[in-house]
């Protein structure tokens, strides 16, 4: 779609100008803000031209004008200027991760309750397990006679547990014997590989004993889906409720904000660093009149999880998006500290 520049700039004018008010904009108000030699006939008429090509839309009740969905996708992709962060508003992100639990989990579910407060707006946060993750260890360690607690260590720092009831008394020779079966047959393999048809197969190995040691190693599996399915948040869903344009669809999308997989269907589909849905482009219908922001972070050198934002489609890009930028680098960073401490 080929655009002069003039039209180009009444474009922008238009998007910004909404972002910044809520309001349609008319002919006599970018007249005003655009500042060069130009009557406001010739911008309506730029305007009308803008809306045959679906770039803009007209209320019912109003005489201005709005940005339709393709308007927005042209401004984000083309006309947007994005600022370096100021090293103040790099010291207000830095301040929201101060107080933190060493606790990767609780690091990510802070980081999606935070960014929400920030925002105004909903937040999603999470982990995406590369294929590449192995076992990297299966620790059994005894608490009671009838009670252990299970470990398990992967190659890309996460560390789960569980406390299981046996069947038998727990005593060194058979936590022994628990650990090297264990670490034989699991350390070393892809967590994308331990199956619940694995688990079972390995369980027929310990023949006569296999009964006894079932919900040990039924425990050990729940514990590598786990860490393979990786960790999942939400925050903020009732900001969604202040605004005004999402008043009719807020039932929708609080159901939304709440079904995991349909979320992680909206984050995880592509693997841009940064993407953005604006409005219809998104998948899911109730997502039809919010806009989606997603960085990747990174641990180490492999993408490890995603941090999303869902808002209005008028939400400030140019601003959120450097924003978002170095919070999923200062979370990235802090998650990768904190799974160097654990090791």
């Amino acid at each position: 779609m080929k655009l002069d520049p003039r039209k180009l700039q009444i474009l922008t004018a238009i998007v910004e100008t909404y972002i910044d008010t809520g309001e349609p904009v008319g002919s006599k108000t970018l007249s005003a803000k655009l500042g060069f030699q130009v009557s406001p006939a010739t911008i309506r008429n730029d305007m009308a031209a803008l809306f045959d090509m679906g770039l803009l839309e007209q209320p019912h009740t109003s005489a201005g004008r709005v940005p339709s969905h393709l308007g927005y996708r042209i401004y984000v992709d083309q006309l947007m200027h994005c600022k370096p962060l100021s090293e103040e508003e790099k010291s207000e992100i830095d301040a929201l991760f101060n107080v933190r639990d060493p606790d990767p989990d609780k690091l990510l579910e802070d980081a999606a309750a935070a960014l929400a407060d920030y925002t105004n707006c909903a937040t999603i946060s999470t982990t995406i397990t590369p294929k590449t993750v192995l076992v990297k260890r299966v620790e059994i360690i005894p608490v009671s006679v009838r009670t252990v607690l299970i470990l398990i260590i992967a190659t890309n720092g996460v560390i789960k547990s569980k406390v299981c009831r046996v069947d038998f008394n727990v005593n060194m020779d058979i936590v022994n014997f628990i650990n090297n079966f264990a670490n034989g047959r699991l350390a070393g393999k892809s967590l994308n590989d331990i199956s619940q048809w694995y688990i079972n197969s390995i369980a027929v190995t310990l023949g006569d004993y296999s009964r006894l040691f079932t919900p040990l190693l039924a425990a050990i599996y729940e514990l590598c889906k786990e860490i393979n399915d990786g960790q999942f948040y939400t925050s903020g869903a009732e900001n969604l409720l202040s605004y005004r344009e999402l008043g009719e669809i807020a039932h929708e999308l609080l159901v939304t904000m709440s079904n995991r997989e349909e979320l992680l269907g909206v984050i995880a589909s592509k693997q841009d660093a940064v993407f953005i849905t604006i409005g219809k482009e998104n998948s899911r219908s109730e997502l039809s009149d919010t806009s989606v922001v997603v960085t990747k972070y990174k641990i180490g050198e492999q993408n490890s999880g995603a941090i999303g934002v869902i808002g209005p489609i008028r939400m400030d890009y140019a601003k959120l998006i450097p924003h978002l930028e170095y919070f999923s680098r200062t979370l990235g960073r802090l998650l990768a500290e904190t799974f160097e401490e654990q090791e």
